[in-house]
């Protein structure tokens, strides 16, 4: 039931004061210049309060974005250290640019806004930022919304759902030749570091990541099974990584020299118990191999594209690479239905002649 006190103020302003009581909820209260505008607060604040939707709207307009992404950096990222500091990052944008608003406020069309300011901005690297990249910026806020509507009850949906992404474009696929291999190869087995020609070969055979590849430990290294056991990955799953052949006689004769004061294959000379720079050797290597637009990152574009020309599935290739689904082995699909071409044909000559 609705109750509404009419009061009149020394200077003699009239207000209207409404008080919404139902059994079971909190008594809910405000205060209007008109009695029009108080009874129909009354009507509405009492049908919302009967359809359970009061007190969510409520909270949305109690919080900021910013508590909400504060709560979420404090209580979920904070267990979630892979890709914190990329996140953070992010978060921050997004706490500087619209922080202040309430949740109820942070609408769709608010969030396309902010989305076409994050497209057309230039980086402190005095560039555009990427379709992927403001996708990622995306995908950060509506991950935090998420957990607001399902664990905190701050809001009632998820206003990110509404907001378009970028298109982003096809995944390039930039491979090593023959030739081209053959020359990096050359250079970095004469490359004054130690470890870069076993880093580049263990690269190409298994399609680890340059994370992947300098987090290497011993203790998850076996040597007599040809493999190695990847506890932290990009997509947060564990993965077993055959290693074979050439790659495998590498890491055998690196095992008879390896350092005893780094668990490390690959440590620092000067700080052991990290990683060795690998940017000025390979950016070095690169250089000297005449390679044109090729990046370590296409190592692993390497590894999938000689799968893929010798036979490989999308669904394989996903699995070697560690791909969660097949949406990014599909770029491949080109280069193995070459083999696949080969394969008919060889059948057809044999049956037809």
């Amino acid at each position: 039931m609705a109750s509404i006190e009419k009061r009149v103020s020394d200077d003699g302003k009239t207000s209207y004061r409404v008080k919404v009581r139902i059994k079971g909820f909190p008594v809910q209260s405000g205060t209007f210049e008109r009695k029009t505008d108080a009874n129909k607060w009354a009507q509405a604040t009492e049908a919302a309060i009967r359809e359970n939707r009061h007190f969510k709207t409520s909270e949305a307009k109690r919080h900021t974005l910013a508590e909400l992404i504060d709560r979420y950096v404090n209580t979920v990222l904070a267990s979630k250290p892979k890709n914190a500091r990329d996140q953070l990052r992010q978060f921050e944008w997004w706490k500087g640019e619209i922080g202040r608003y309430a949740l109820a406020d942070v609408t769709p069309s608010l969030l396309a806004q902010y989305r076409d300011k994050l497209s057309s901005g230039i980086t402190s690297r005095g560039g555009k930022r990427s379709p992927a990249t403001v996708n990622r910026y995306l995908a950060a806020l509506s991950v935090a919304f998420t957990t607001a509507v399902k664990e905190w009850g701050w809001v009632e949906d998820n206003p990110m759902r509404k907001v378009t992404k970028p298109r982003e474009p096809r995944g390039r696929v930039r491979y090593l030749l023959d030739d081209e291999r053959n020359s990096l190869l050359k250079i970095c087995r004469e490359s004054s570091n130690p470890y870069l020609y076993t880093v580049v070969v263990l690269a190409i055979s298994t399609g680890m990541r340059q994370g992947e590849l300098m987090g290497l430990t011993w203790d998850v290294v076996d040597l007599h099974k040809g493999s190695a056991m990847l506890h932290q990955t990009k997509n947060g799953t564990r993965r077993a990584v055959p290693i074979t052949g050439h790659a495998l006689e590498l890491l055998k004769e690196l095992n008879k020299i390896r350092r005893i004061d780094s668990k490390l294959l690959f440590p620092s000379k000067e700080k052991p118990q990290k990683s060795m720079d690998l940017r000025s050797p390979w950016e070095t290597a690169v250089k000297k191999a005449e390679l044109k637009d090729f990046h370590f990152h296409d190592l692993r574009h390497t590894t999938a594209s000689y799968l893929a020309m010798n036979g490989a599935s999308t669904a394989e290739i996903a699995e070697i690479l560690g791909h969660k689904g097949l949406h990014m082995a599909n770029r491949y699909t080109h280069l193995s239905e070459r083999h696949t071409a080969r394969v008919v044909e060889s059948m057809n000559s044999k049956i037809f002649g």
